[in-house]
């Protein structure tokens, strides 16, 4: 669980007073820094429901991919790829996930060099309690409604579509 700071103020609007002090306009700072607080608190509720399931968020979101593929089989550069994570975070969360029993592992027969994950049976089960407990949770974001939440997916899309996230093309 997150830890609550409990402040009597808001720390990153304080800051942002002096920033506007010091350096000038502070709308891209406080809102940048509001960013990576949410993240923590995300990630916090994220890995309260998912730790029961031996899972963090990275590890729910390989299986929930492998389970969205149609033979339940993808290989690793793919699964980096369509998660937007680094080769070594990839094996990583696949080391771990074979290890709970969540995925096995198998050479690639159209890449020599490659390898597929797939997931099992005990995968495809515990995706389905993990993604109950994060829905009861509302993602973390049961906070804001329903419009709120769709508001915020469309302005981190203008900060993702312009860092390339899709092709544009």
């Amino acid at each position: 669980m997150v830890r609550p700071l409990g402040l009597p103020f808001d720390p990153i609007e304080r800051a942002g007073r002096r920033w506007e002090q010091r350096f000038g306009p502070a709308s891209a700072m406080r809102a940048a820094t509001s960013v990576f607080r949410v993240q923590q608190i995300l990630l916090a509720r994220f890995d309260e429901v998912l730790k029961p399931h031996a899972l963090t968020f990275a590890r729910y979101e390989v299986l929930v991919l492998l389970t969205f593929s149609r033979t339940g089989e993808l290989p690793l550069k793919v699964i980096g790829s369509r998660l937007m994570v680094h080769p070594t975070s990839v094996t990583n969360a696949i080391d771990r996930l074979v290890a709970a029993g969540y995925v096995r592992r198998r050479p690639n027969p159209d890449d020599g060099r490659g390898v597929l994950a797939g997931i099992t049976d005990a995968g495809r089960d515990v995706v389905e309690v993990a993604t109950k407990a994060l829905t009861d949770l509302d993602f973390g974001l049961a906070d804001l409604s329903e419009a709120d939440r769709e508001t915020l997916f469309d302005v981190l899309r203008r900060v993702r579509l312009g860092a390339g996230d899709v092709d544009a093309g």
